[in-house]
């Protein structure tokens, strides 16, 4: 399970703090898909790399009883001057994986054949988010985060993503951000609606399409 507890995310500004996650508790079951409905500027990026632990919450806390992903498609963590290799081989020796497996996946799966072996600060913004997605993927996590990004690339390379994602692991827990009904309709067996920093959980996705609607 994943519990988050009071989370509140305070940002600086010139004009006072901003508060961009206001005091959000809720929890995710094994297995359990989640979709958050929210508009640009209501805190869904933030909310997931706080769940994530790429952000520190300025109070309250995540308690994580299963292991979590990076934000899907996420590539902050590459080093721009090591090539996809060298960043695939970091990755494996953090979370204990054998090397050649995952290079082996990674280069499956994400087809950038050569260009793994350049520097990855030479990627297009498509190319790199093809090997997160691929590097995501090639972890065993119990939970994948998604923050809007499932379509990378042309149509078979999102469906192929898709079917690696939602039809081979279909034990896997999922927190999907979106602005986009249709997104968490398909993808999700639960939903929320984020405004303004704070968490209305519903009771079913329809429900959270007409909170998000209404009010968000």
């Amino acid at each position: 399970m994943i519990t988050c507890v009071n989370l509140t995310k305070k940002y600086k500004t010139r004009s006072g703090f901003n508060v961009c996650i206001d005091d959000v508790s809720f929890s995710v079951q094994k297995g359990e898909r989640l979709g958050i409905l929210g508009k640009n500027g209501s805190g869904k990026s933030t909310l997931i790399r706080l769940i994530a632990g790429v952000d520190a919450p300025t109070s309250g806390h995540v308690k994580r009883e299963m292991s979590v992903s990076w934000p899907l498609a996420f590539d902050g963590g590459f080093q721009g001057s090591l090539s996809g290799i060298d960043n695939i081989k970091f990755v494996s020796r953090i979370y204990g994986m054998d090397f050649k497996t995952c290079r082996d996946f990674v280069s499956d799966f994400s087809e950038l054949g050569k260009s793994l072996w350049e520097p990855v600060k030479h990627y297009s913004s498509g190319m790199r988010s093809r090997l997160a997605f691929a590097l995501t993927l090639s972890v065993d996590f119990d939970c994948v985060l998604i923050d809007e990004v499932i379509s990378v690339g042309d149509s078979r390379f999102q469906q192929k993503c898709h079917d690696e994602l939602f039809v081979k692991r279909p034990e896997r827990s999922i927190i999907l951000v979106s602005h986009h009904h249709d997104v968490v309709e398909r993808y999700c067996t639960h939903a929320a609606v984020l405004k303004a920093g704070k968490l209305t959980i519903c009771s079913d996705i329809s429900s959270a399409y007409e909170e998000y609607e209404n009010n968000a």
